[in-house]
């Protein structure tokens, strides 16, 4: 089965990361078949303010307003296996981490939390407080996974999308993706 993958974007900062990731799975098209993306209001005021455009709509893919209950991936029968949410407010982490679906970011984590399939979350915040750390581990004992916005310096970016791109790589790759990336010791 082809992957079939829906991406969150959240209102915490770090458009940066969900512009790199979107980019990068667009070269990966031939490891997927369907892309959906959904995305808060508050995310879409953060990309212009962050990136100074609204870009985010020019991706060829699904895009799905956060109140459609409709879309596929409100459904585990619809098949999606990996949902990435990025970046993820912490906000929408405590949702998840409760158990409320009152939108289409939430609903779509509970179904591949309850379908034993890979959820990613990439949090976005600093420091943690301690409500903060309980709900990474709840979402992680309910097989989820906590992927912090922490960059990596080894490979020697040169951009803020070069840097974005140590933790969108690390994203795919928990994902199951296969990508080019630099690899340490290699």
């Amino acid at each position: 089965m082809q992957n079939k993958i829906v991406v969150a974007i959240t209102g915490a900062s770090g458009s940066v990361y969900a512009k790199v990731l979107l980019d990068t799975l667009m070269q990966l098209q031939n490891q997927w078949q369907e892309l959906s993306i959904v995305m808060s209001n508050n995310a879409k005021e953060v990309w212009q303010t962050e990136l100074g455009n609204d870009n985010y709509k020019n991706y060829p893919v699904q895009y799905f307003d956060k109140h459609n209950f409709n879309a596929p991936f409100a459904s585990g029968s619809a098949q999606y296996n990996i949902m990435i949410v990025a970046p993820c407010s912490m906000g929408t982490l405590g949702r998840i981490a409760s158990g409320v679906s009152d939108d289409l970011i939430t609903r779509a984590a509970d179904v591949i939390l309850k379908e034993r399939r890979k959820l990613i979350l990439m949090v976005r915040e600093t420091p943690y407080n301690l409500i903060h750390i309980k709900n990474m581990e709840t979402i992680t004992l309910a097989g989820g996974i906590i992927c912090p916005a922490t960059p990596s310096f080894y490979s020697l970016p040169k951009t803020f999308e070069e840097l974005a791109a140590t933790v969108v790589d690390r994203i795919l790759d928990l994902a199951g993706l296969d990508i080019s990336t630099f690899r340490w010791g290699k």
